[in-house]
């Protein structure tokens, strides 16, 4: 008894706050807003480019969560203020670009075993369940398939400098090789993502506020600008690997591509862009290897044109299948499993373009690259 009445003289009394209990709204929780993110207290570089990611991917779903009915063209300023200030101190657009949903949105699930499907998990998702985490990987598989073909550019690229036929033969011979290993990875596409899914789910996510007739206005960024803003959406045209070959080869393309294309470096990180400028101002590859007379590079040369003409073939008939043929077949669908799919776009990339037109314009104007000997 004397315990119990020593432990009541010491208890302290009882209190709502003690208990995260508001004394006005009881257990509801008083203005359960966040505050506005700061992105001063991001630390460095890749925890901004994460930021990016996570804000832009929340900025897809707020746009595009009530498909193309119920949209809503003022993203708020919570959301529109952290984003645009982040995208400013690391140069990307305010919209979810190639570079935040295949570059940064990866993570592998043991780092002692090898980069591979199976060893592989995206790090923030939105719906599209397992044919958007196969839609991702499978293009973060192609980007590190690209890697060997980027070593093999920088030594071509010295190797011209500092002229060393030998160098300059091995590497394009393995960028050949990078260019081929690059389609066959390209190809898990089938493996791990669905037709159906990827146009009347996934897609729109990707969609953005330029040339869309969704969104013919843009979208207004509440706190950042009172006129609508216009950007593209997610595209592979955003990837630096083929922007980087394409300079390295010469290959030129028509005006009407090589403006939307000139356009999707803007939607590249800055030194990713830089990058592809770099090599644009390199020395000519083509000018060096007419002038050197040799044929094996010549023939080389032409054998990575070949690899990268049957990329961008094999590239087409992956559009075709997800794109046009999932068009076609949504369009007669009758059973409810599926979402209605965006008619905005119908069958133009998630970037806006006529996409196969753009893509067989492309692929011509690269089999229009290969040498001939002079005379």
């Amino acid at each position: 008894m004397e315990s119990e009445h020593h432990n009541l003289k010491t208890a302290p009394s009882l209190s709502l706050g003690r208990f995260h209990i508001s004394e006005e709204y009881g257990f509801l929780l008083p203005n359960p807003l966040m505050p506005l993110l700061n992105c001063q207290f991001l630390r460095d570089y890749p925890e901004q480019r994460l930021a990016h990611l996570v804000l832009s991917l929340i900025t897809m779903g707020y746009i595009w969560q009530e498909g193309e009915t119920k949209l809503d063209e003022v993203l708020p300023r919570n959301l529109a203020l952290p984003l645009t200030e982040v995208s400013r101190s690391v140069g990307l657009p305010p919209i979810l670009v190639h570079s935040d949903l295949v570059l940064a949105n990866w993570t592998m699930k043991d780092p002692e075993r090898p980069l591979e499907m199976s060893n592989l998990d995206i790090i923030v998702s939105f719906p599209g369940g397992e044919s958007l985490r196969g839609f991702v990987l499978v293009t973060v598989l192609v980007e590190k398939a690209a890697v060997p073909g980027i070593k093999a550019l920088v030594q071509a690229v010295n190797a011209i400098l500092k002229p060393n036929q030998d160098f300059l033969l091995q590497s394009l011979q393995q960028l050949r090789l990078c260019i081929k290993d690059m389609t066959r990875t390209l190809g898990q596409m089938h493996d791990y993502v669905d037709p159906d899914i990827f146009y009347a789910v996934i897609r729109i996510f990707l969609s953005g506020w330029r040339d869309n007739p969704a969104l013919p206005r843009g979208v207004i960024y509440e706190g950042v600008s009172k006129e609508p803003q216009t950007y593209s959406g997610g595209s592979a045209a955003q990837s630096t690997v083929l922007h980087a070959f394409d300079e390295f080869l010469g290959i030129h393309h028509s005006k009407e591509s090589a403006d939307f294309l000139y356009r999707m470096r803007d939607y590249m990180p800055l030194s990713h862009k830089a990058f592809v400028e770099e090599i644009r101002l390199a020395p000519s590859l083509r000018g060096h290897i007419l002038s050197s007379g040799v044929d094996q590079l010549l023939r080389a040369y032409n054998q990575c044109i070949e690899a990268l003409v049957e990329l961008r073939n094999y590239h087409i008939n992956i559009v075709a299948k997800y794109l046009i043929t999932a068009s076609a077949k949504a369009k007669i669908r009758t059973s409810g499993q599926l979402p209605e799919p965006p008619q905005a776009l119908e069958e133009r990339g998630t970037g806006g373009t006529a996409v196969l037109r753009f893509l067989k314009s492309v692929r011509d104007k690269t089999l229009e690259a290969i040498l001939h000997h002079s005379g």
